[in-house]
């Protein structure tokens, strides 16, 4: 498992320079609803808040907040539980 210290990166309201050296315009979208549920990042992915506020507790680590504007990144192995108060919609890409 990812250290739990490094496991979630936010970067709050990254610059729209950032966000085309990204190109986070062409990655897919996700969408969900208000919901709590349990998740293991297979790989590492990185995504782009375009709505919502999500905490992300990783296992053994403290909650994270993440909302509409933040640019995150989830380590490969990272297990958490997802309580999302304000449904989703993120851009999202894997590696």
């Amino acid at each position: 498992m990812a250290n739990v210290t490094q496991a979630i990166q936010v970067e709050h309201h990254p610059s729209a320079e950032r966000l085309k050296e990204l190109d986070v315009w062409i990655w897919g979208i996700w969408t969900k609803e208000v919901s709590t549920f349990p998740w293991e990042f297979d790989i590492k992915e990185t995504c782009y808040f375009l709505e919502g506020d999500v905490l992300v507790t990783p296992e053994g680590g403290k909650p994270v907040q993440i909302g509409k504007g933040d640019l995150v990144k989830f380590a490969a192995g990272v297990k958490c539980t997802w309580e999302v108060r304000q449904a989703v919609k993120k851009h999202y890409f894997f590696g």
